[in-house]
């Protein structure tokens, strides 16, 4: 079997841009997610600039059936993740009450279900190759997020898993990261209804400079990376700080969104 590069929700934003800074250091890539022309023009592009040309499975995540795809492609192309990219990641912006509860409850599919079974599925592979995994989480996972409930928790688990295995498995020299960028302006803000300036402009970083960073972390073996001083000062203050005060301020700048718009 071939030892690769997986990374999933390649097709915009940050796993685009982690697929681009990954081939850029000689990965050999499989790029997955549900637009497959999308993938296709990636993958043409990373070619085009003399790397080698990434696989491309089309496939949905969010779906358990989903993920069967990806792996039976994989495995009858004879490709196993040395190291795997879990940036596939969805979420809402709104009152939980008031949001679709299947459309959040596919949030936590993608985010949390999806993530956790491509990590167990491989992690025999990745260990084997003393390989690592690079999880895709968020500012969001340090804090509750009145406004994207569930986005907040859904990365927080994100987070713990992270930690979690970046532990269990360090003595076995396999990387395990958590990339946790603030707002990064992308094709999430428009699925997620989020207003262009709904977030503090001094947060956001453009999703090349998140990835550099991402790169970077892992391969360094950090167990946290957090593109950006603003965003980690604001990762540091849930933990400096009570937590009902942090709540209370978060609950605060969501009523005033609302009644803005």
């Amino acid at each position: 079997m071939l030892p690769v590069c997986l990374i999933t929700g390649a097709s915009s934003g940050i796993g685009a841009a982690l697929a681009r800074e990954f081939a850029s250091h000689g990965h050999s890539l499989v790029l997955t997610a549900r637009r497959e022309a999308e993938l296709n023009a990636l993958a043409e592009e990373i070619a085009t600039k003399g790397y080698a040309r990434p696989r491309v499975i089309a496939a949905d995540l969010g779906d358990p059936e989903g993920i069967e795809k990806l792996a039976a492609a994989m495995q009858a192309a004879g490709l196993e993740p040395a190291i795997l990219v879990n940036s596939a990641g969805g979420g809402l912006l709104g009152d939980a009450a008031l949001l679709d509860r299947a459309q959040q409850l596919a949030t936590i599919d993608l985010n949390n279900r999806a993530l956790t079974d491509l990590t167990l599925r491989f992690l025999d592979s990745v260990t084997r190759h003393k390989g690592g995994i690079l999880n895709v989480a968020s500012i969001a996972g340090f804090m509750p997020g009145p406004g994207m409930a569930v986005y907040h928790a859904s990365k927080a688990f994100v987070v713990s898993l992270t930690e979690a295995l970046h532990e269990e498995l360090k003595a076995e020299g396999v990387k395990v990261c958590a990339l946790c960028p603030g707002p990064v302006p992308t094709e999430f803000n428009d699925r997620a209804s989020v207003p262009h300036d709904y977030f503090p402009a001094a947060l956001s970083r453009p999703a090349e400079e998140v990835a550099r960073a991402g790169y970077a972390g892992f391969m360094a073996g950090h167990r946290i990376v957090v593109p950006g001083k603003p965003n980690r000062i604001a990762t540091l203050l849930p933990r400096l700080l009570p937590r009902g005060l942090v709540l209370g301020f978060l609950g605060w700048r969501w009523w005033k969104a609302r009644r803005r718009g």
